[in-house]
């Protein structure tokens, strides 16, 4: 499997619009990279490739990506587009993907249902786009001499979902990683996740690849940074450096943290807390960051 990190940010991007965080700061003079929101291709051939999440950064994306380009005059190397959740930061970019361009679009039923309520989702033609329903822990194919399974993760609805109590911790459709697998090889991608209980962490272990959410380093970064009011908890995402901790004793060929948030110092490469990171076998993913499992 060939996999490219197309997006390595949470929601809102490095830098965001409208924050002057230190990260943000440095990524507008350029001393940090900058990033865009959460998305990885990935292909079993070179050929036919797969695109899990559709960010808003989606149209500047695939143009940073050779593999993804036009092939001919309407042809796309494009064969699928999967959606973990209904974050406006995994689903938005369906609204570039709409010029009558044929691909499957999978997700779950429940995820699937919060597109279909939206309007505006009706511009993305289904004559074209066929949605493609897939259950929990069943197999199929994502794209050619590609296998692909969602299994629930820890999480919560999508944020104009939300209602007065919020559950950030609900195992089911909301909230979902990928196991892809080819030529005896397994990679998870988990860009979202509330928790760490023991039968997630017996699923992830030994796999070839592990991308996982890295979206704040500790659960109150936005609130001591003066960012925000939630906790990494209450957005349903664990802290990066508890994440280390729970997943130490695994095994695992390579782990990589991605879908990291513009408060988080993992943006900066040259951060205390990268270096920690990289001590105990994690490395940061980054916009164009290559894996071949």
């Amino acid at each position: 499997m060939r996999i490219f990190v197309l997006g390595a940010a949470a929601g809102g991007g490095l830098p965001q619009w409208n924050c002057g965080c230190v990260n943000c700061a440095a990524a507008r003079a350029g001393r940090i990279p900058s990033l865009s929101q959460s998305s990885i291709a990935v292909s079993a051939n070179g050929q036919d490739w797969a695109i899990i999440n559709a960010s808003p950064d989606i149209r500047t994306q695939m143009a940073a990506t050779p593999v993804l380009h036009p092939t001919g005059a309407r042809q796309m190397p494009l064969r699928s587009v999967l959606v973990t959740n209904g974050d406006i930061d995994h689903v938005a970019g369906l609204l570039t993907l709409r010029e009558s361009q044929p691909f499957d679009l999978f997700a779950t039923a429940t995820i699937h249902a919060a597109l279909d309520a939206n309007p505006m989702m009706s511009a993305v033609n289904p004559e074209f786009v066929p949605r493609r329903t897939v259950a929990l822990d069943q197999q199929f194919d994502l794209a050619p001499d590609l296998a692909a399974t969602l299994f629930a993760v820890p999480g919560k609805v999508p944020l104009y979902l939300e209602g007065d109590t919020v559950e950030t911790d609900l195992i089911g459709e909301n909230t979902v990683g990928v196991e892809l697998t080819s030529g005896g090889k397994r990679a998870l991608y988990i860009p979202g996740c509330a928790d760490m209980p023991d039968w997630l962490k017996d699923r992830i272990n030994g796999a070839d690849l592990l991308m996982f959410d890295g979206t704040l380093w500790q659960d109150d970064e936005m609130i001591t940074a003066g960012l925000g009011r939630k906790t990494g908890g209450r957005m349903g995402h664990m802290a990066a450096q508890d994440s280390i901790a729970a997943l130490a004793d695994l095994s695992l060929a390579r782990r990589l943290f991605v879908h990291i948030n513009n408060s988080n110092p993992l943006t900066d490469p040259g951060s205390p807390q990268v270096a920690e990171a990289e001590a105990n076998g994690w490395q940061i993913g980054r916009d164009g960051t290559e894996v071949v499992v």
